[in-house]
This record gives C-alpha cells, sequence and structure tokens, in this order.
C-alpha cells in the first residue's frame, strides 16, 4: 500500500494520518510542494492521496504554481476510484477540483470547538467517528460551497460545511483532526506572532483548552485517520 502525501506549506505534517498509515504498513510518499518538489503525472502509483494544509488560500495559484497540477491529480485518483483525504487547505483544494466555490476571507476559526455530523455523516464510514459531538482543532478563515454531488457530512458552530464526500472516496475535511496536542503546541511556538493577531489570549488560554478537550480531540482524530485508512488498504487490495 503506497500513499501519496502532499505538503502546500512548511511544518504541516500528516500528524495522526501519518500515524495512521505506519500502522497500517503503508510505504509514505511525501512531496513537499511549497519547496519544489514535483508532483506524479497521475494516480497510478499510489493507492491514495492526502493533501495537507497552509495558510494560503485555495485559488492562489499565482503564489502556489503546483495547485492546477495538483487539482488534475486529484481528479484522477477521484477517476480511479482510490482514496482522497483532503485537510483545511487540502479540503478546500478538493472543493475547488470537484466543482465547489470557494469563499475566501470569514472570521477565523482557532482552537478546538465542536463539530457534530450531518445526518450523512452519522453513517458515513469515516465521519461516524465524530460520534454525536467531537472537539477537534480549527485554524482557518476560508470556506467553500459544496461541489455538486458532495455529501455533507459534519459542521461547527462557525462553518457550515466542515466536512464532504464526493462518490466512494473522496473526502474533505475543514478541521485538523491530523493535529495532536504535540503538533498544536509546536504550531503555538513557531506561529505564534500569526495566531496573536486573532487570538492573542492562547497563550493562556492554550494549556487549559488542551487539557479540557485534547485527549478527547486526538483519540477521535486518530480514529477518523484510521478510518480513511482502512478505505485506502480495501482499494489496495482489490
Amino acid at each position: 500500500m503506497r500513499v501519496l502525501v502532499i505538503e502546500n506549506y512548511r511544518s504541516t505534517p500528516a500528524g495522526l494520518v501519518g500515524v495512521a498509515l505506519r500502522e497500517a504498513g503503508a510505504e509514505i510518499d511525501v512531496r513537499q510542494a511549497h519547496l519544489g518538489a514535483s508532483l506524479p503525472e497521475d494516480a497510478s502509483k499510489h493507492d491514495g492521496v492526502v493533501v495537507l494544509g497552509g495558510e494560503q488560500n485555495a485559488l492562489a495559484d499565482d503564489a502556489s504554481p503546483w495547485f492546477p497540477a495538483l487539482l488534475s491529480l486529484l481528479r484522477d485518483f477521484g477517476a480511479r476510484d482510490r482514496p482522497v483525504l483532503g485537510i483545511c487547505l487540502g479540503a478546500q483544494l478538493v472543493a475547488r477540483a470537484w466543482g465547489g466555490r470557494n469563499i475566501i476571507g470569514r472570521p477565523v476559526e482557532f482552537g478546538w470547538h465542536a463539530v457534530w455530523p450531518a445526518e450523512e455523516g452519522k453513517k458515513d464510514p469515516v465521519a461516524a467517528g465524530l460520534g454525536t459531538v467531537s472537539p477537534v482543532f480549527h485554524w482557518h478563515e476560508d470556506t467553500f460551497i459544496l461541489p455538486p454531488g458532495a455529501v455533507h457530512l459534519a459542521s461547527s458552530d462557525v462553518t457550515a460545511n466542515q466536512a464532504f464526500r464526493i462518490g466512494r472516496a473522496v473526502y474533505g475535511f475543514q478541521f485538523h483532526f491530523e493535529a495532536d496536542r504535540s503538533l498544536v503546541a509546536d504550531w503555538s511556538v513557531e506561529f505564534a506572532p500569526t495566531i496573536a493577531s486573532y487570538a492573542p489570549d492562547w497563550p493562556e488560554r492554550h494549556p487549559v483548552d488542551a487539557e479540557r478537550h485534547g485527549a478527547r480531540a486526538d483519540a477521535v482524530g486518530l480514529d477518523l485517520a484510521r478510518r480513511w485508512v482502512s478505505l485506502v488498504k480495501a482499494s489496495a487490495s482489490r
């Protein structure tokens, strides 16, 4: 089982998704597109693809010139019925690839906040891992209108479209379920000036919220990751 992982920005590892992939014995092919790494021409040599987050928006082709090729690559994975997972910016790119409308520059949703499944999400093989409601880590301002034919899977108070599925195994998750407490702590240091611009109380709030919500969010995140990886394993064995 070989899975392509595309990083679009510095310090955006696969986190808990990487944990689940390693548990499953996957070969992980990481491409740091933001550092100039090339993308595969098509999906033929990979059983699934993960597209991670970034500070840029999903329409920023000038600043991120690999985006058009990435959109085409994602559509090829979908056409071959090979699982796709987009997280945060990655979800916005998946939405764009399948004809959704990106909405840029909304108020920032940041920190651990509740997400709950839509009716379809409750029976979805991946999104059902949210249970009735779960705290998860958020860090975004952009969102999207669902692509035609997409199945709405989850919402939060601030963002209606927190998760969706296209077909059998193309997923977009706006929230950062891959980010466990360790990764959030790293981000809180590396990106402290950016965070301070919209969450100046984060240095005080972070340890309190991590204690209150972190363990549950980490468990849910790993469960969601394992559920998606199980789709890749099933596809690879066909």
